[in-house]
């Protein structure tokens, strides 16, 4: 029988009878419940019979679709693996990062579903995944067996004040309001108005739901012990709770006042949960990037900049593709009458404006040499770096002849992972490798190998991914290159026997 919790004054079961009647009428949030008892018990690998993390996650759409960008993100994706399934993702992740991952997407979905209020609600939610970050970096610093009850019991710490933003939107504005005239904080007046202090509010709803006991323990407020005291792991749980909880309303706006007070809670729980406060302090520095991914409001993430830049990329993309199309149109124009060279240096010129590329090489495969060699370039310092683009045509196992083997476009978004490196020849790492990232464009004609064209970005460009209709353009152009060279060819040919 699930525990339900009693309040100490009437006006406080007034205030739960209030809240339970709002969830009622706005939809109480038993998905919620289920999704996190199923999501803690996959990752725990238990009830493997009932479900388990692949069908946890392909139950819900979004979820999926996050898990495998994630899975494929250069962090872990290596050359030639693409995961294309849940269960691969699994494997590569690991069940703990999915259910993180999981858990707060939860959070967000269910209780934003019932909010009347976005922009209020939406900020207690964002506290509340910024202390679930927060928890995890520090539970991984710390080497703990207990950090997915941690990561959980943090991100639902603050969950009364989730709750009252959510579903009772005008109580939380009158807090507010009498907090804001008497100089004091939402927590100190809560008592006084409503019998019932925020963190009994989040204890009552996690009951309300049936939510597990050790998850109801965890979400208390603790403060740090005497120092020697014995700290049990349920302590320790509710200890990094709190701390994550409190670290996220200090980071939240991203100010020194805000880092000051950071910088004492690392020192007041350093001991509590193990950790040197310098290291505690690099784990927070650390969830600080991981959010400002993540989130999308706070000012920590720096939502109009991001919101900026990701509309000049947009912008930037449609005049790239632009370029791509004319310089089509262009070789097209001069297919009957262009040489192989210059429909080369055309396609050229084009992929390296119309992607923006750092640099752009083309490479010419000369027969009676046996090996590759750079032609033509574009972008800084290329022209100097010409004499050492070369290599033999033998095959070797790397990216380059696997390109023109495959005779495919191939695009390497992380050129730096430590697991790609065996891919890389000597000749690209001694001369190219500032690259990020980069395509290869091979060039095949009567199906042997005559060169490729190939383009790079450094740091200096945003972190891309290739559309599915800029490689059609590169296709198409590099298909218009190759009829060049077999036009020449056949020419070649019937000179040759005239």
């Amino acid at each position: 029988m699930t525990a339900r919790f009693t309040a100490s004054t009437p006006l406080g079961d007034a205030t739960l009878a209030a809240l339970w009647d709002c969830t009622r009428r706005r939809g109480d949030m038993p998905g919620f419940a289920k999704a996190i008892t199923a999501i803690l018990g996959a990752m725990r690998g238990e009830d493997e019979q009932e479900f388990n993390m692949t069908r946890t996650v392909l139950s819900d759409p979004v979820l999926t679709q996050k898990v495998l960008r994630l899975a494929n993100s250069g962090m872990y994706s290596a050359f030639g693996q693409h995961v294309n399934t849940v269960s691969k993702a699994v494997l590569v992740l690991g069940t703990e990062a999915i259910g993180h991952l999981a858990l707060g997407l939860k959070l967000i979905e269910e209780l934003a579903a019932g909010s009347p209020d976005a922009t209020i609600a939406h900020i207690e939610m964002e506290k509340a995944v910024l202390a679930g970050i927060v928890a995890q970096q520090i539970a991984y610093t710390a080497e703990s067996r207990h950090g997915e009850e941690a990561v959980v019991c943090s991100m639902l710490h603050t969950l009364g004040r989730m709750m009252m933003t959510f579903y009772m939107p005008e109580r939380w504005q009158e807090l507010q309001h009498a907090a804001d005239q008497a100089g004091r904080n939402i927590d100190d007046v809560a008592p006084e108005m409503l019998g019932l202090t925020m963190e009994e509010i989040g204890h009552a709803a996690a009951l309300h739901w049936g939510l597990p006991g050790t998850l109801v323990k965890g979400m208390r407020k603790v403060s740090p012990p005497e120092p020697g005291a014995e700290v049990s792991p349920s302590d320790w749980i509710a200890g990094l709770s709190t701390m994550s909880a409190l670290c996220a309303e200090s980071l939240w706006h991203d100010d020194a006042a805000g880092a000051a007070v950071v910088q004492e809670l690392t020192q007041s729980y350093a001991a509590m949960l193990g950790v040197e406060p310098d290291n505690l302090m690099h784990a927070i520095e650390q969830a600080k990037v991981v959010a400002a991914n993540d989130l999308s409001i706070a000012p920590l993430s720096r939502p109009a900049e991001r919101r900026a830049k990701a509309l000049a990329k947009t912008r930037q993309r449609a005049a790239g593709n632009k370029i791509l199309l004319s310089g089509l149109a262009d070789m097209r124009d001069m297919l009957e009458t262009a040489n192989p060279g210059q429909m080369v240096q055309i396609a050229l010129e084009t992929v390296y404006k119309g992607l923006d590329f750092s640099r752009a090489v083309a490479f010419v495969r000369n027969r009676k040499d046996n090996q590759y060699a750079a032609k033509i370039s574009f972008g800084e310092g290329t022209k100097e770096l010409l004499p050492a683009l070369a290599f033999d045509d033998a095959y070797e196992p790397n990216v380059f002849h696997a390109a023109l083997n495959s005779d495919r476009v191939i695009f390497i978004e992380n050129a730096r992972d430590v697991k790609f490196a065996a891919k890389l020849p000597l000749w690209w790492k001694s001369s190219l490798s500032e690259a990020r990232s980069f395509v290869i464009l091979p060039l095949s004609a009567n199906g042997q190998p005559a060169g490729f064209l190939y383009g790079d970005w450094d740091d200096s460009f945003p972190p891309i991914q290739l559309s599915q209709t800029e490689f059609a353009l590169l296709n198409d152009m590099r298909a218009l290159v190759v009829r060049a060279v077999e036009r020449r060819h056949k020419l070649e040919a019937v000179g040759s026997r005239s």
